[in-house]
């Protein structure tokens, strides 16, 4: 008896879990071929087919789960460039933090809709508090970042500020260099991208 009660938690979680993954990969579907504006909840719930109050008990309004999605989409593309930077021997920071600006734009160059989606809704503010405080419970991206400073030789004044640097440099530069080829095709422009954000990283060093 006790074993059979032991594994309603466990249903009981998994299908919340499918419910939420439900209305995330709807939400996404419908913001990258409707638009954020143009999609209700009423749309991503009845899409998702899930009760529009279900809706509530894991998000406040489109916004929020807009921003969870951010969230977890640019973690997944964090996590997976992370999983490749493993097979690596690369040692400094430098080289690490390039491998991953390189890796993350090998990733957008082929899946275009998810780098319009990103590019166009990711803040500072909703990177800090999503990926930095909050986690997705499956991406541990702040244990990837911090891992990274914690191993590195080198020491700088505020690591914070550093990521907030290259990650304006990153989304400002690619979207429009790989949608458009401006100013120069993605293959062109990395060089300078490189070499920018190790100048950044450089000014940084204590």
């Amino acid at each position: 008896m006790r074993e059979r009660n032991a594994k309603v938690p466990g249903k009981a979680e998994a299908n919340k879990r499918m419910k939420k993954d439900a209305l995330l990969n709807t939400a996404f579907e419908l913001f990258t071929n409707q638009g954020i504006h143009d999609t209700t909840i009423s749309n991503i719930a009845e899409k998702a087919g899930v009760a529009k109050g279900t809706f509530y008990l894991y998000f406040k309004d489109k916004y929020d789960i807009r921003n969870f999605l951010i969230a977890r989409k640019a973690g997944e593309v964090f996590a997976r460039a992370d999983e490749e930077l493993k097979n690596t021997d690369l040692t400094s920071l430098e080289d690490r933090i390039v491998f991953l600006a390189d890796h993350i734009i090998s990733q957008f160059s082929k899946d275009r809709t998810l780098l319009v989606f990103i590019s166009k809704n990711l803040s500072w503010a909703i990177f800090k508090k999503q990926l930095l405080s909050a986690p997705d419970e499956e991406m541990d991206l702040p244990g990837i970042i911090r891992e990274a400073f914690e191993t590195s030789h080198t020491r700088y004044r505020n690591p914070e500020v550093m990521i907030f640097m290259i990650l304006e440099l990153l989304s400002g530069t690619i979207y429009s260099s790989i949608l458009y080829e401006d100013p120069l095709p993605i293959d062109e422009l990395k060089p300078y991208l490189f070499d920018s954000i190790r100048s950044i990283m450089r000014s940084q060093e204590i």
